[in-house]
């Protein structure tokens, strides 16, 4: 059994803004190394929080001898070439999503896992909402029936402006966009809810701003989208049986932020929100119904968008669990989690690009 869990940390944004804070919460484990490409920002970053070890080289961190966890959060395209090397390295691994560029990336990184005996984790702390893990266990009680169709709508208006500048999130060659940043966490929220697959996708991409200044004084294409809309279909589960889902996401619809899901059963629907905020609708009521639900903890100066109080209710199992020696983490998606969700952006952008739906692969419907 470890005595404490050393973290190191790759990438210096949404670390630096969640991550770590949140690991911070947690009594048994220390930063000990921060890397970034940008030298400064791993330096700014090393001292903000008091870790000792800093680089622009990301292989210093992920082979620490006092790292026991690495913690990915860079662009996408660099997903696959770091956490191959922190397998190699016997390191424990949290990986931002989407998990990889492609379903042919993700599997050769699910497959390096299974060969360690390590934690390979996705960052999908949206599971990790105390509201959403209530939500889980009242639909699998039957609270709403069996569940015939699946909404859910993002919308943030960040990507609106357009004198945002370029940067990899403008990038489709890095992995930037809507589809893979935001999608990807819809497509883990419908996988893990309704414990069953999606069969199959018909998405339409969009970008807002098409050319955004870049760091050289010009404009710069931008080749990634900031919206993203998508017809489901859902393979049959327990708890489906030929249900539809709608997908709205956007990065450039003003004015409030939303991070809504909703499913709609034989009895009725059910509503949650951005914090974990649970909302009941039966057949022949008027009005949704709130639930009494129990807020996670949010991080000082960072607004509460479910992502930051889901990742302080996740971050202590992670290191519970490697305290205690376990490799599985109940309700925490694993990379064959996120070869799943690759499998679905794939087939998504492939719709896109013909315009027709395209099947995932997996099983539409179960015998009758």
């Amino acid at each position: 059994m470890a005595s404490r869990v050393g973290i190191g940390i790759i990438g210096t944004g949404f670390a630096r803004k969640v991550q770590i804070p949140g690991f911070l919460m947690c009594e048994d484990a220390q930063i000990v190394s921060v890397a970034s490409g940008n030298y400064d920002n791993a330096r700014s970053t090393a001292e903000e929080f008091g870790v000792k070890h800093y680089t622009s080289d990301w292989r210093e961190t992920a082979a620490h001898r006092d790292v026991d966890l690495v913690c990915i959060t860079t662009p996408p395209n660099l997903h696959l070439e770091m956490a191959m090397f922190a397998l190699e390295q016997h390191k424990h691994v949290l990986c931002e999503k989407p998990m990889a560029m492609n379903v042919a990336e993700a599997e050769e990184m699910a497959a390096a896992a299974s060969r360690k005996d390590v934690l390979a984790l996705i960052d999908h702390e949206l599971r990790f909402i105390p509201g959403r893990q209530a939500a889980y266990r009242m639909l699998r009680d039957g609270a709403i029936g069996k569940i015939r169709h699946a909404k859910y709508n993002f919308r943030a208006s960040y990507r609106a402006d357009s004198n945002i500048p370029w940067s990899w999130w403008s990038d489709l060659k890095q992995g930037g966009g809507a589809l893979g940043a935001i999608a990807s966490h819809v497509i883990d929220s419908f996988n893990w809810f309704l414990g069953a697959e999606i069969s199959s996708v018909f998405c339409q991409l969009a970008t807002a701003v098409k050319r955004r200044a870049n760091a050289n004084g010009g404009m710069t294409d931008v080749t990634s989208d900031d919206e993203a809309l998508m017809v489901l279909r859902f393979a049959d589960s327990e708890l489906t049986r030929n249900a539809t889902g709608l997908v709205s996401v956007s990065m450039a619809e003003p004015p409030e932020y939303q991070n809504r899901i909703e499913f709609f059963g034989t009895h009725g629907a059910m509503r949650i929100d951005q914090r974990g905020e649970i909302f009941i609708g039966m057949n022949g009521d008027k009005d949704w119904h709130a639930v009494d639900v129990r807020f996670g903890r949010g991080i000082d100066g960072v607004p509460d968008t479910g992502f930051p109080s889901g990742f302080t209710e996740f971050a202590p199992r992670i290191i519970e669990a490697i305290m205690s020696g376990s490799r599985h983490i109940p309700h925490a998606a694993t990379f064959e989690d996120g070869v799943k969700v690759q499998r679905v952006l794939d087939a998504a952008r492939r719709s896109d690009a013909t315009g027709a739906r395209v099947s995932t692969g997996a099983q539409a419907s179960l015998p009758a």
